[in-house]
């Protein structure tokens, strides 16, 4: 397998050019009106240091056909060369629930691209892409831990049906999108080309299971999964603890930049990761992660 990072603009630079990664995958555009600012940056950069390459569109959940010219208009000298993806996560998307929408929307940069776009996603979310599966490869995201912070793979299995097996997973998310490859360069590089099929071959199926067995889950009033685990969240700008975990819950305090949380569970719903912080009188709740933008780091 390949290993890839994913970056963005608040991401540091040096992640594009990491020793140690084969693919850096890089966002482009969001909805019908952002351009990251330093997309060419890291592109260029991870380019001359010998990288593979990808780039994504986020989401904003306007028509579909709207924002995959807008991501073609935007990216179309890069095609051919690079993987282009788009990202379907509830945070800052109107359309979250829709699940006809990247369908059009991968139909439509089909047509002007050639290129059968990859589709990002959490494992809970993928229903609402299952009828993209027979042409675009999947790049989940799936985290058997918050601070899993190398790029040791864990040791569990998930279902991704109804695809056969990812083409990307996203395993980690706090100090570093850390991704794996399912397929070689030259699987990647054809993955790029336009009139291609989406999908690698020849690689093994994840089965189905859950969370590593020591890990305790449950689910809360709300329906949402938690999972067990012990760690320090360091904030990397002002967030908020509320006493849940919805972004309507009662706010108790905002936190500041650098602030230390230890927390002893995490859940991945409604477009963000949410912490849980245990204190003296309950608990506070605080988002970690949005959409495919980390918040802060994991000690």
């Amino acid at each position: 397998m390949l290993k890839m990072v994913d970056v963005y603009s608040g991401s540091p630079r040096s992640f594009a050019t990491q020793a140690e990664t084969d693919i850096t995958m890089v966002k482009a555009t969001q909805g019908t009106g952002y351009v990251n600012p330093f997309c060419d940056t890291d592109y260029q950069a991870a380019k001359k240091a010998g990288k593979l390459l990808g780039i994504y569109h986020y989401a904003g959940g306007s028509n579909p056909e709207k924002e995959a010219e807008y991501f073609y208009k935007n990216v179309r000298n890069y095609i051919g060369e690079a993987v282009p993806a788009i990202d379907w996560e509830a945070y800052q998307n109107a359309s979250w629930g829709n699940s006809n929408w990247t369908r059009r929307f991968v139909d439509k940069f089909h047509s002007l691209s050639g290129v059968w776009p990859l589709i990002y996603t959490g494992q809970a979310s993928l229903a609402q892409v299952a009828n993209c599966a027979n042409d675009c490869g999947l790049w989940v995201a799936w985290y058997a831990s918050m601070n899993w912070n190398s790029w040791t793979l864990p040791d569990v299995n998930f279902s991704v049906s109804p695809w056969p097996t990812y083409t990307i997973w996203q395993f980690t998310g706090g100090d570093m999108d850390r991704n794996v490859v399912n397929t070689t360069k030259e699987g990647w590089l054809k993955l790029a080309k336009p009139n291609v099929d989406g999908r690698p071959s020849s690689q093994p199926a994840p089965s189905e299971a859950g969370p590593r067995p020591e890990v305790k889950k449950w689910t809360d009033d709300f329906g949402d999964t938690w999972y067990s685990e012990k760690g320090t969240f360091v904030t990397g700008g002002a967030i908020n603890l509320r006493c849940g975990a919805k972004t309507s819950s009662k706010l108790i305090a905002q936190l500041s930049a650098g602030t230390e949380v230890k927390y002893d569970a995490y859940s991945r719903h409604d477009g963000y990761v949410w912490i849980r912080q245990p204190r003296l009188n309950g608990y506070g709740y605080l988002v970690c992660r949005a959409g495919n933008e980390a918040w802060g780091t994991f000690k």
